[in-house]
């Protein structure tokens, strides 16, 4: 049946409208059209308990020849509404034979229901599959495509994964939003900024007030106390965000919703992952891929230079998204992959193909040593240390790195130059050095002052002394912690440091504002104002050895 309550008439892509869309798929190395297509408005009912809600929903059809059906259905769940850039997806799939159901998350847009981002999206996926399959133009089968929040909706529908569902697309997409959130132990101000960003997305002229930088929420993120400030600039906009800024530990009742890792157990159809190595979700997506790979499923992945926001648009991944649907939806392509992963090696400005992830490889040690060097040969015996001081008054910028904004390989010479912050760099490399996979860190540590955190970046050093970062990790240090020892392991990676350059290591107390700052005191939620200094001491001599361990390929 068809629902008989539409939110507009039908509509057909017109001559501008198709220009655009040709302009794009041009862009995106598509190929040809293949037909036009028209939209429809629809309103998906939903149970809300003992209320009934209803989603804001647009199906594009290709117009086809008389008894041609179309090539399968594709569903996409968005909060961000249902307007350009975000239905490039439906528009260049639509003209290729596809029909695409876009539906709006519960809350936006005109779907009914309270916003309460992360915790409903299984029960919604579920309702709106259920529908979908009941309608005449349902062809029978479906897949989901996505990124980012359209990527964890895809997750959602995976913990009871549909008979029908035949295929799905996941890119930059966490399985669990809470560790994205809390997972280092200090609030990652990314969700901060993006609830601010989701109070103000359907107010008028969002975009060009964006655009003009005319909502600066920057001296929000910077105020101490963090939480009040958040709360009064968000004006009861985002009630949602309080319940998660009040709940520092993963283990509350809070973040089991979030939690959709049961799918990654569950999922039995050919999965395509796309992922960047400076994406905020990098090591979801390569926990995803490792764990479907150890069940067998047909999983493939995709990893570029990308950040989070550079997935999505990116030539590669939309003409393997393309070719992905046209074989498991429609089962008519005829591209196979090289290999199941496919990834690129910055650096060497390379990609690989690997039925295996990571390459063999033999540890690299590197040790700190005084004078800010880093060796391969063992510290003297001499016991040596240094030592800077973090102060939440003036907290060490976020530069570049597996951030939200301003994300990516940057020119972070400035960062390393920085009173809090220690560099230890080596000497030229008289060979290339490929590091592919995670590198740890090992430091003997110290501070005055319990409440501390550790920010630690590998850089990459040019001949000029300009360095880039490469991989990075954060962690809030337990202020009962009974050890000087510090083991973190940093972001997966896949970098040739080429001959004649050097590596340098970088060592703080925060990066701000990607995590909200240790204020040195007591503040699990964030409330407090009472700032304390703090100083780092890196032990790197005698028997208090601290050293980086790179997985050499």
């Amino acid at each position: 049946m068809t629902n008989p309550t539409s939110a507009s008439p039908n509509w057909v892509r017109g001559f501008f409208g198709a220009l655009l869309d040709r302009l794009i798929g041009w862009r995106l190395g598509f190929p040809p059209e293949t037909c036009n297509y028209r939209v429809q408005g629809l309103r998906i009912p939903i149970s809300d308990g003992l209320n009934r809600i209803e989603f804001a929903a647009d199906l594009y059809q290709p117009i086809l020849p008389k008894d041609t059906k179309p090539a399968g259905t594709i569903l996409v769940c968005c909060p961000y509404g249902r307007g350009l850039p975000l239905t490039i997806c439906a528009r260049v799939f639509a003209s290729r034979g596809f029909q695409v159901l876009f539906s709006s998350c519960r809350g936006t847009f005109g779907s009914g229901g309270e916003f309460d981002p992360f915790r409903t999206e299984v029960e919604d996926g579920k309702a709106v599959v259920e529908w979908m399959r009941e309608q005449d133009w349902y062809t029978g089968t479906f897949a989901t495509l996505g990124g980012s929040y359209l990527g964890f909706t895809q997750w959602g529908i995976l913990c009871d994964p549909p008979k029908d569902m035949v295929t799905a697309i996941i890119a930059v997409a966490p399985h669990d939003f809470g560790r994205g959130i809390w997972e280092t132990g200090a609030l990652n101000l990314d969700i901060v900024s993006w609830a601010n960003t989701m109070a103000h997305r359907e107010e008028p002229y969002f975009l060009l007030r964006r655009i003009l930088k005319l909502n600066n929420f920057r001296p929000v993120l910077d105020s101490i106390p963090l939480a009040q400030s958040v709360e009064k600039a968000m004006g009861g906009k985002a009630p949602w965000l309080k319940n998660i800024m009040s709940k520092p530990s993963l283990e509350d009742p809070h973040y089991a919703p979030m939690n959709l890792g049961e799918a990654l157990e569950r999922v039995n159809i050919p999965i395509l992952l796309q992922g960047g190595w400076y994406d905020i979700f990098t090591e979801q997506t390569m926990e995803q891929y490792f764990r479907l790979q150890e069940r067998g499923c047909n999983v493939a992945l995709t990893m570029g230079p990308w950040t989070h926001n550079g997935v999505g648009y990116d030539p590669i991944t939309t003409q393997e998204s393309l070719a992905w649907m046209e074989k498991h939806l429609a089962q008519q392509g005829k591209t196979e992959r090289q290999a199941p992963m496919q990834y690129y090696v910055t650096g060497a400005g390379e990609w690989r193909h690997t039925a295996k992830f990571p390459p063999p490889s033999a540890p690299y040690t590197l040790h700190l040593r005084s004078g800010q060097n880093l060796t391969s040969e063992t510290p003297d015996s001499e016991a040596t240390s240094s030592d800077f001081i973090f102060d939440p008054h003036n907290p060490t910028p976020t530069m570049g790195g597996n951030t939200h904004r301003k994300a990516g390989s940057v020119d972070d010479t400035a960062l390393s130059k920085r009173s809090d912050v220690l560099s230890f760099t080596t000497a030229p490399l008289d060979e290339d050095l490929e590091v592919i996979g995670k590198p740890i860190v090992e430091l003997k540590h110290s501070t005055d002052n319990p409440y501390a955190d550790l920010f630690i970046r590998i850089s990459e050093v040019d001949e000029k002394g300009m360095s880039h970062n490469i991989t990075e990790a954060y962690q809030r240090l337990d202020p009962e912690r009974k050890t000087n020892v510090v083991r973190l392991s940093l972001h997966w990676c896949a970098h040739r440091f080429v001959k004649g350059k050097s590596i340098r290591l970088m060592v703080a107390g925060g990066s701000h504002p990607h995590y909200a700052r240790n204020i040195g005191t007591e503040n699990p939620d964030n409330t407090r104002s009472d700032v304390k200094a703090v100083r780092h001491t890196i032990f790197h001599g005698g028997t208090q050895i601290s050293k980086i361990v790179l997985p050499s390929a």
